[in-house]
């Protein structure tokens, strides 16, 4: 029984330090995202100063996931459970990455007046740091239900993105000059498309975790 409980606390301790994790990862979106749409150098700095912390969590929990599976060998469900937390904390890290490209885009741009106002970009942003959240918390709560309408956001961010697309399409065909800086909206955009992909990634560990099943949630 002592076993059984020092495991369950071992398993606790797992999902608080993907949480941990995934608030500094929602964190660097947030203010990738603002560097961008500021112009704010030093901002888009600590984005990329930043990613280091969440390398070291990503490193941390897959170590105490390796051990765990090492040690109590577990089976069915509580070995999905850290096979569900080792794949997420990927998920996670990569969107880390991510937020840090936006952040590498903001110090390209730095000094150039913007084509036009960001306005869909910060909207797409908004939208994954929300799936980024409730994807978090399905898995706390094993919620298939709330993993399932999570993912279906990204039908929204795809939306949007193709909305980007096109309006930044018109302005380089209207000025050939602004090129460089549409394109790099442009990734900008498509970097958080990839977020949002990372967000339903997390919904599909989460129905695999509580049902067993491989299913894509968004195909």
């Amino acid at each position: 029984m002592k076993t059984r409980t020092t495991f369950d606390q071992a398993l606790d301790e797992l999902k608080h330090d993907i949480l941990r994790m995934g608030f500094y990862v929602e964190e660097a979106i947030s203010r990738a995202v603002d560097s961008l749409a500021k112009q704010d150098e030093s901002m888009a700095q600590s984005v990329l100063e930043g990613d280091i912390l969440i390398d070291n969590q990503q490193q941390e929990i897959e170590d105490k996931c390796m051990k765990l599976i090492a040690t109590q060998q577990p089976l069915a469900k509580d070995l999905r459970r850290i096979a569900a937390g080792l794949m997420i904390i990927t998920d996670l890290e990569r969107m880390g990455d991510l937020a840090c490209d936006i952040a590498k885009i903001t110090k390209r741009l730095v000094g150039q007046s913007l084509i036009k106002p960001l306005i869909d970009i910060p909207r797409m942003a908004q939208l994954a740091q929300k799936m980024v959240k409730e994807a978090l918390d399905a898995y706390v709560r094993e919620d298939v239900q709330l993993a399932t309408t999570m993912a279906a956001d990204d039908d929204l961010v795809d939306s949007l993105h193709n909305q980007v697309f096109r309006e930044l399409l018109v302005y380089m065909m209207e000025n050939p000059k602004i090129i460089n800086q549409a394109t790099a909206l442009l990734f900008a955009s498509r970097h958080l498309e990839r977020i949002a992909d990372h967000a339903t990634n997390i919904g599909e560990r989460i129905v695999y975790l509580v049902t067993g099943e491989r299913k894509e949630l968004n195909d």
